[in-house]
C-alpha cells in the first residue's frame, strides 16, 4: 500500500474561512485496476486550510464495497483503512493526500468507493470535521493512472 504525500496548493488561506463548505474539500478515486496498478484502488482527498497556523489538518481514507441485495455500502475493514494521516498546518489554501490499496483476489469483481474523513485539530482537539464520498471530476490528482483520472467508483476485475 502506498501513501501519496500531501500536496500544498496556492497561497495562504484567509483566517476564519469555513473549510467544511469549501469546494476545495473533495475525495476521488484516481486509480482503478489499471495495467500499471493491477488489483489496486487509489483514493485521493483534498482539504482546504482554515488559515489558522495553530491548526493541523488530518485525513483518513476508508474503502467501502457495495454489498447485499439492497446495495449497502460497507467498510472493507483494516485492509481498506489508511488510518489518520497528518497533512500539516491549516494555514495553507489546500492540502491533498492519497493512498493506494492493493486488493486480495477474493475481493475481485467488487464495486468500491472511498469515504474520506477530514479533521482540523488544535492542540489535539478536533475543532471541525467533514466527510466526503468519492466523486468524479476532481483534480489535478498526483499519482492518477491514467493522468487526470477521477471517478466516484471502481470495479476491480481481479
Amino acid at each position: 500500500m502506498a501513501i501519496l504525500a500531501g500536496a500544498v496548493t496556492g497561497p495562504v488561506a484567509a483566517a476564519g474561512a469555513p473549510p467544511v463548505r469549501s469546494s476545495l474539500l473533495w475525495a476521488t478515486v484516481n486509480i482503478c485496476d489499471t495495467d500499471a496498478h493491477p488489483d489496486t484502488v487509489g483514493v485521493r482527498g483534498a482539504m482546504p486550510g482554515s488559515g489558522v497556523a495553530a491548526e493541523q489538518m488530518h485525513l483518513r481514507i476508508r474503502l467501502q464495497y457495495l454489498s447485499g441485495p439492497e446495495d449497502e455500502w460497507r467498510d472493507l475493514g483494516a485492509a481498506g483503512d489508511s488510518g489518520w494521516m497528518t497533512l500539516g498546518s491549516a494555514r495553507v489554501k489546500q492540502r491533498q493526500a492519497g493512498r493506494s490499496f492493493v486488493l486480495r483476489t477474493a475481493q475481485a469483481n467488487t464495486v468500491l468507493r472511498g469515504l474520506v474523513s477530514f479533521e482540523w485539530r488544535r492542540d489535539g482537539d478536533v475543532v471541525r470535521r467533514a466527510r466526503r464520498q468519492t466523486a468524479a471530476g476532481h483534480g489535478p490528482t498526483a499519482g492518477a493512472d491514467p493522468a487526470g483520472y477521477s471517478t466516484s467508483r471502481c470495479r476491480v476485475a481481479g
